[in-house]
This record gives structure tokens, sequence and C-alpha cells, in this order.
């Protein structure tokens, strides 16, 4: 069984598959070392980790370096936040996948929506239909196998007629032959309900306030649980604290 079967399979399994979220390799090395069945970037975190905004400012040769680092750093399967593609055209976007594949890495997230000066729009259904059908037709082709766990953000961006957004979208992913689908900022039971039902793939959420516990999102059906930018938010948010405490007592004592 080859890694990224291992990983599919990881997608099935009674418990949900609770997933860590990385930026470097010392955040990957914490979620092995306490039993974690495998570890995901966060583009985000990667990118205010190398001091960019979110949204593929960073090059994607960056990125790889700190893949590579996190690859070699641990021995549970590693999935890759591939944002929107980090390339233009379908042949870039490919080939990034391409690498990552070369690299080691077992799955993939990309997503349907883009930032376009600062703001982050969903691609229409069409554009993101074309684009994803492209992407997964070639990777077929020359016979690149990776999971991939396709994104839709009509929840997040709190689009009009969200629920109706979300099922037509699910649809083209199950259409074009993806793997998983994930929904970021859906928390309410009945939503996850509605949605969850219309589609035979895996179903991933991500930590928000309100997100059920993790026996809830179980019984709902839901496979893959994430947790996105927000530990490494809250580990910097953390630091900020022991920070003020050691200039508030004028020694290290707040430390130890």
């Amino acid at each position: 069984m080859t890694a990224i079967q291992r990983f599919r399979e990881l997608h099935q399994q009674d418990e949900p598959l609770l997933i860590g979220n990385v930026w470097n390799v010392q955040s990957a090395r914490a979620y092995e070392k306490l039993g974690y069945q495998a570890v995901a970037t966060s583009s985000s975190a990667v990118a205010f980790s190398l001091g960019y905004e979110d949204g593929e400012n960073m090059s994607f040769d960056e990125y790889m370096y700190i893949v590579e680092r996190i690859l070699k750093s641990i021995t549970i399967p590693l999935s890759v936040d591939l944002e929107g593609g980090y390339g233009k055209t379908v042949e870039e976007i490919v080939s990034n996948i391409s690498r990552l594949v070369e690299a080691g890495v077992v799955g993939i997230n990309i997503e349907d929506s883009v930032i376009i000066d600062g703001t982050r729009k969903l691609l229409g259904t069409q554009d993101f239909y074309e684009k994803l059908n492209a992407v997964i037709l070639k990777l077929k082709e020359r016979d690149i196998d990776i999971f991939i766990n396709v994104r839709i953000d009509p929840f997040l961006l709190g689009v009009d007629h969200v629920i109706e957004e979300t099922i037509n979208r699910m649809k083209i992913i199950e259409e074009v032959g993806a793997d998983g689908i994930f929904v970021p900022c859906i928390t309410e039971v009945r939503d996850i309900e509605n949605v969850i039902e219309t589609s035979n793939l895996p179903f991933s959420v991500m930590c928000m306030p309100g997100l059920p516990d993790f026996k809830t999102l179980k019984s709902l059906g839901v496979k893959r649980i994430s947790s996105g930018n927000f530990l490494n938010g809250y580990i910097y948010g953390q630091l900020e604290t022991a920070l003020k405490a050691i200039g508030e007592a004028g020694s290290f004592s707040p430390v130890f």
C-alpha cells in the first residue's frame, strides 16, 4: 500500500481524521510526537512565518523549501494547502503538484476562491468546474496520484443562498473525480446535515467558534477536522503574553 492509499484510508475510518495544521518543522514534530495520524500545511501560517500576507504572496519555491524541510523531519503523511494552485495556468498548477508528489506529499487542498486586489472572491461556477476538471484530467494523463481535497468558500465568504451554492459546488467536485470536500466556516449542525448528505465524498470542516465537538461531528458523518491558522495565531498570542509578563517582571521569571 502506498502512502497516498493509506492517506485515503484515513478518510474512511470510523473516527474523523483530526489533522494537524503546521507551518514549520517544530509544529509538525509536535503533532507527530502526540500521535497524530497526519499533518497538513496551513498556507496562511507558512506565509505569515515568512513575512507575507495570505493569498499566494510567497513564491512556490519558498513554499516548497518549507514543505521539503517538514517532509525530511517527520514520518507521518503530509498534505499541502495549495490555495488556488500557485499558477496562472493548468500546466503550472499540475507542475507544482507533480513537484509535491515527487517530494513525498500525499495530498493537497485546492480552493474555489482567489484573492484579487486584496479581496477574496469566489470563482464563477463554470470557471471553477473548468479549472478543476482540467487539473484532474491532466494529473490522470500523467499518472500522478495524490489525494485532492477541494475547498469551497461560500460559507467563508457569506454568500447569498449559501446552502444552494455549496451543494452546487459539491456536485462539481464529485463529478470531476476529486477525493474530498472541505467547507470552512460551516458550523451549524443543520447546515452540516443539509450539505453532507448530498455527496459520498469525505467531508472536512475547520475549527471555528461554535463548531460542534468531535463526537457530534462524527455522528454527522464528518471525516476530517482541521484547525487552519488558528493554532498558529493562538501560539503567537501566547508568546506576546509571555513577553509582556517578562517586561513587567523585569526578569525571565514568568518563563520558569
